[in-house]
């Protein structure tokens, strides 16, 4: 397991409050009891920590990626239905929703493989990410990946209530695998993938996903 290079800087500096915290508090508070519950909360928030920038190492699993769209987050299908895309398309597409939950990995990766054509950003609200009006309302990016079949896919990386920064490494005109990280959504959020009408979707609501594994959906 290794750290996710989004967090190297934040654990760092984050581990040295701490230290000093409690030392401070250890030298100058008499109280047993309470330095005890500060080490252990200190202890406790800062692998919690850990635990959210944690960045597995994966592999797709499969050698024949052709068609397919694999889930770009950890976490859980909150939304598959028909929806009208208005910053791109600006038509109807099939719709996936994957909330992460402060507890999953938080790197996101690219689902398809081909080109990026379009990268964006829109300043929003930061409203809970599982509410119908975050995909349009919230702080977000967009990322638009052309296949080699000439299929466009739509990724939308979209910030919550707790989530205050979305990070996007993708760049317009450069190849993208899977396996490759998109970006990163610090304390939780939400991904929108939008796909074609007749995309064959592989997943259910409430299903959990596992990024760069779990087979969203192939296309025709």
């Amino acid at each position: 397991m290794r750290i996710h290079r989004e967090g190297t800087s934040i654990l760092v500096v984050s581990l040295i409050i701490f230290l000093l915290l409690n030392s401070l508090s250890w030298y100058f508070v008499p109280c047993k009891i309470f330095n005890i519950l500060l080490l252990g909360g200190s202890l406790f928030i800062y692998l919690m920590m850990v635990n959210f920038f944690r960045s597995p190492k994966r592999v797709f699993p499969y050698d024949d990626v052709e068609k397919l769209v694999v889930a770009p987050a950890d976490g859980k299908v909150v939304v598959i239905e028909e929806v009208f895309e208005p910053d791109h398309f600006k038509d109807k597409r099939r719709m996936i929703s994957i909330f992460m939950s402060p507890l999953n990995v938080h790197a996101n990766w690219y689902p398809v493989e081909g080109v990026v054509k379009r990268v964006g950003h829109q300043s929003g609200k930061f409203m809970k990410a599982w509410l119908p009006k975050a995909s349009t309302e919230n702080e977000r990016s967009l990322v638009v990946i052309e296949t080699p079949e000439g299929t466009e896919i739509l990724v939308r990386q979209i910030a919550g209530a707790m989530a205050r920064r979305i990070v996007t490494y993708a760049e317009p005109g450069e190849e993208c695998f899977i396996d490759q990280h998109m970006g990163f959504i610090k304390f939780g959020s939400r991904v929108d993938v939008y796909l074609p009408l007749d995309a064959e979707i592989c997943v259910e609501l409430e299903q959990k996903t596992i990024g760069d594994e779990t087979i969203i959906a192939k296309l025709k």
